[in-house]
This record gives structure tokens, C-alpha cells and sequence, in this order.
């Protein structure tokens, strides 16, 4: 078994090697859409909650994983990811809030072993993200690498009025592809972006 399919969450099969993450114009809606337009996931932000979550379905409408904050009110924290068909915690993704750059680590839930980790690129583009009145309307771009800081792919933020990112896998051979699907979601909740 590889290292990717010990984290395999059992209602889905992510296959390709990109994907397309669109948010809804009303709230922290979000859908992941495969290589040929097939909706494979949904998530959403549930609302007016002191614990961000994130429950998320299958293409049907099935529940596929959960994603929960570890603490309350927490903008930069940890967030596990639980399979909602075993209730086995898999995965946590972990933020390093900076104001100049946008870190996220995959950490094993049970060890806490790296697994992967998501970066923002540039310093001047993050800290103009953050500062500027207008500027979480610039496209963000995240680099992903595995544990040894080997490029695994990327996501790239698009401009326009709903949020929408292109994730490219190149290599994730020791990556699972479910949880970097996920944060791509997580990330533009929990930041704003």
C-alpha cells in the first residue's frame, strides 16, 4: 500500500491529476469538479458555528469526509479530516498564519508525520493580500511539495467574481489527493481568499 492510499477516504476515488475548485457567489460553497467537468466533491462552511466546519459529499450527494476545527474561533489552527463512512481521523491540515505567506502543512492525524505542505508564492502578492483594501481580489498561487520539499503540483487562483482554482498534481505518488482537494477549500474559507 502507498503512503497516498493509507489516506484514501472510502466514498471517493480522486484519479486525476487536475482539478478545478469553484466557490459559489453567496457563501463558502464549493464544488471540485474533475478533468472532464464531473462535480467529485462538495463542501461547504456550515454557519454561525464557534467551531468551523466543513462537511463534504461525493459527487451524488453522498457524505464523503468532515473537516473540523481543533479549537474554537480558530483562524489559524488545526483542522482534522475525518471519513465519514469509518469515522477514522486521517489527515489535519494545519496552518502557519503569516502575514507573508500562507502556509499549510498534511500531517498524518494519528503520528503527526508531514506529509505535505501548501505554500503561497511570493511575499509581495501575500502581503498585498492581506493589506490592501481590494486585495483579496488578486489571484493567489500555492505551491504544494511533499514531505522532503519535493514539488508535488500547485494551486492558481483565477480572477473573477467567485473564487476559482486550478489544482495541477503532478506527482502524488506519496500525496494524497483528497486532502489537498480539500484544503484548497478550507483555505479560501478560512482566509477569505
Amino acid at each position: 500500500m502507498s503512503t497516498a492510499q493509507k489516506y484514501d477516504i472510502r466514498a471517493i476515488e480522486l484519479t486525476d491529476d487536475s482539478y478545478t475548485v469553484e466557490q459559489s457567489l453567496v457563501r463558502n460553497k464549493y464544488k471540485a469538479l474533475d478533468a472532464d467537468g464531473n462535480v467529485v466533491l462538495r463542501g461547504k462552511q456550515k454557519m454561525f458555528k464557534l467551531k468551523e466546519s466543513f462537511p463534504f459529499v461525493d459527487g451524488d450527494g453522498n457524505d464523503a469526509f468532515q473537516v473540523d476545527a481543533a479549537g474554537y474561533l480558530d483562524v489559524a489552527g488545526n483542522y482534522v479530516l475525518t471519513d465519514s463512512q469509518s469515522g477514522e481521523e486521517l489527515v489535519v491540515l494545519d496552518n502557519d498564519f503569516s502575514i507573508l505567506q500562507d502556509s499549510w502543512r498534511i500531517r498524518d492525524a494519528d503520528t503527526g508525520e508531514k506529509l505535505a505542505q501548501i505554500d503561497s508564492r511570493g511575499a509581495v502578492v501575500t502581503l498585498a493580500r492581506n493589506v490592501l483594501p481590494f486585495g483579496a481580489w488578486i489571484p493567489h498561487k500555492y505551491e504544494i511539495t511533499d514531505a522532503e520539499g519535493g514539488h508535488v503540483g500547485s494551486i492558481n487562483g483565477q480572477f473573477s467574481f467567485r473564487d476559482r482554482y486550478e489544482i495541477t498534481i503532478d506527482d502524488a505518488s506519496s500525496v494524497p489527493k483528497e486532502p489537498i482537494v480539500a484544503a484548497a477549500m478550507v483555505i479560501d474559507a478560512i482566509q477569505g481568499n
